[in-house]
């Protein structure tokens, strides 16, 4: 196979560039080109050539004069060994670098028809005036395009895999996160289903003591009951006999026997004791600790489920002039006094914003900002990478660095690329602010109604700051985890 593949290179190499055959008595011209003598005296002969103006080499283009043929006997012994080894490897097919037209091998590409050209299509009137180049010089400029674009696809295929790689890492975070979950939903469940299985065991046992002692003090109630209705029914009947006797023997005795009625003493006794009244009364009590236990199993499964409480405070080193910070760094509030703060690369100059001490690289975290705009003016609440732009004008937008929403009064925007106005059915005065880096959520929500205000998605790779900016005469805002 290599040989003959070797022979075929060789036939290429002695092949007439007019009729891609074998050269048959190679003839040499000015220029230096071999053709074969038959079909160079054609190609001089093509009807409608100027006869006063020279023929031009079909490959170079390089005029030539026609009576200069020289024979070539070396090129055509060449050819001869070629030609005998051709019947031990013939050579392979060449059809498919042929003209269709004239079955001649092509050698040039028109750039204003974009089409492969022989030599003899080159000297076609339709051509001439046409911008014809050898196939490997008008191969390049593409060549060089195909490279530019190939850079380009390639450096978004790699952007794009970044991504998948970088989102399946969040993914997994969350997988992970949510298997987390799963296990302290099932530990926490399985403690309060235990919790509560003694609870009512113990109510249980509670109601069974009642309920004895209800039946017992019923059966008291029974046995004082019946013995008064005995005594009453005793009395009845002696009064009754005693008025059904006749005058002489009704009046015998009659006056102790109406004291003994009129004196008696009546005993009313009570069902249920006041002791055990109350005791049923206070029972409700004793589901109090259930009540304890519940709320304390959903604020812990809540903060189980939820982010970590951030224990912020605001950082005196950052904060623009016109900011007062209090003494316990957990208030800011704007003024038109300037204060007597040092300059530092740290310190806002334009921006009126300051920043929290620390910061994060991890984790999930968040606190609350109350914000008073009783008397006007607006606030900026949110995130900011920690190498953020402080002197000069702050673009609050995420491709500076900045994640945060605006409030104002009457509205609340979001700042993302392009600033987007808000809807919402209240205006927050407590906004909660949450932080998860790994899977990279930049939350916010109305603390007190727990209603969801905006949320940025981003990939975070520098520590994150909590940010706090003012603006006009009254704003202020305070911190809470």
């Amino acid at each position: 196979m290599a040989a003959a593949a070797s022979v075929s290179s060789l036939a290429d190499e002695v092949n007439c560039p007019i009729c891609q055959g074998t050269l048959r008595e190679p003839v040499t011209i000015d220029c230096g080109h071999n053709f074969c003598h038959s079909c160079l005296t054609r190609y001089c002969e093509i009807p409608g050539r100027d006869p006063e103006e020279a023929p031009t080499c079909p490959l170079c283009k390089e005029p030539f004069r026609p009576g200069t043929f020289r024979p070539n006997w070396q090129l055509a012994s060449v050819v001869d060994n070629i030609k005998h080894l051709q019947l031990v490897s013939p050579p392979a097919s060449t059809e498919g670098d042929a003209c269709q037209e004239h079955g001649e091998k092509v050698y040039f590409f028109c750039e204003d028809d974009e089409v492969q050209l022989c030599a003899v299509c080159r000297e076609d009137p339709e051509h001439r005036a046409h911008t014809v180049r050898f196939l490997e010089d008008a191969a390049q400029p593409y060549r060089e395009q195909i490279q530019k674009c190939l850079e380009c696809l390639r450096k978004e295929r790699e952007e794009i895999q970044g991504i998948q790689f970088r989102e399946n890492q969040r993914i997994q975070v969350l997988l992970t996160r949510v298997a987390t979950k799963r296990e302290k939903v099932v530990s926490e469940f399985a403690h309060l289903s235990q919790f509560l299985e003694d609870q009512q065991r113990i109510l249980l046992a509670q109601l069974e003591r009642l309920d004895g002692d209800i039946v017992e003090q019923q059966e008291e109630f029974e046995g004082l009951v019946s013995g008064e209705i005995c005594r009453f029914s005793a009395l009845i009947a002696e009064l009754e006999e005693k008025n059904g006797r006749p005058a002489r023997e009704l009046l015998t005795d009659i006056r102790s026997t109406l004291i003994r009625c009129e004196t008696r003493k009546c005993r009313k006794p009570e069902a249920v004791s006041p002791e055990l009244g109350q005791r049923i009364r206070d029972f409700p009590q004793q589901a109090l600790p259930l009540q304890r236990e519940m709320k304390t199993f959903l604020e812990k499964l809540s903060f189980e489920l939820d982010y970590e409480p951030a224990h912020i405070s605001l950082d005196p080193q950052t904060s623009h002039p016109k900011l007062l910070l209090s003494e316990d760094h957990q208030r800011a509030r704007f003024s038109y006094k300037w204060q007597n703060s040092p300059d530092s690369p740290q310190r806002f100059d334009r921006a009126t914003c300051v920043l929290a001490q620390g910061g994060f690289t991890s984790g999930r975290h968040t606190w609350v900002v109350t914000v008073d705009l009783t008397h006007g003016g607006s606030c900026t609440v949110g995130v900011v990478s920690e190498d953020v732009q402080r002197k000069g004008e702050l673009r609050m937008r995420p491709e500076e660095g900045v994640w945060a929403v605006r409030l104002a009064w009457g509205f609340v925007s979001a700042l993302s690329s392009f600033p987007t106005r808000l809807a919402l059915e209240e205006q927050p005065r407590q906004v909660r602010v949450s932080l998860d880096y790994e899977v990279g959520w930049v939350s916010f929500s109305n603390a007190a109604t727990d209603t969801p205000i905006y949320t940025f998605t981003a990939s975070f790779t520098k520590k994150l700051c909590p940010f706090f900016g003012l603006w006009g005469r009254g704003s202020n805002v305070s911190l809470s985890s």
